[in-house]
């Protein structure tokens, strides 16, 4: 059982660009879902979607497509993850400052839901730094 699913939601995105896979499962939850919902906003994720597994159809899983440009090399370049379990890291509206000089994004979680660090400075609202994706 994993204990950060996030950090390993994020960490087989990174590995899956690198070899040039195209699609990445993990165990679903409802959190790791918004997260791949904005990474498809944002364009690093061309499609998400939830799949049953097994015979019962209990287990769902959910399965993200890869973007990749027109030469074939993948729009997620790196990812950084801020807060970790161990360490809760928060930030305000302000500080949600741009990544790799605006082509990346920060991803916060929020009391209105999971947001990049334009639309907090935008909606001026403050959370837990998620990670970095660029």
């Amino acid at each position: 059982m994993v204990s950060d699913r996030v950090g390993d939601f994020i960490i087989r995105l990174q590995n899956a660009a690198r070899i040039g896979k195209a699609q990445v499962s993990v165990p679903y939850s409802a959190h790791i879902l918004a997260i791949a919902k904005k990474l498809k906003e944002l364009d690093f994720i061309h499609t998400v979607d939830v799949k049953e597994r097994g015979e019962d159809g209990v287990k769902k899983e959910i399965v993200a497509t890869l973007e990749y440009d027109e030469r074939g090399a993948a729009r997620l370049r790196g990812v950084k993850r801020v807060s970790k379990p161990g360490r809760r890291l928060y930030a305000s509206h302000a500080s949600a400052h741009k990544v790799k000089g605006g082509a990346g994004a920060r991803i916060l979680s929020t009391s209105s839901g999971i947001v990049s660090d334009a639309e907090a400075r935008k909606n001026r609202v403050g959370g837990e730094e998620l990670f970095e994706i660029w």
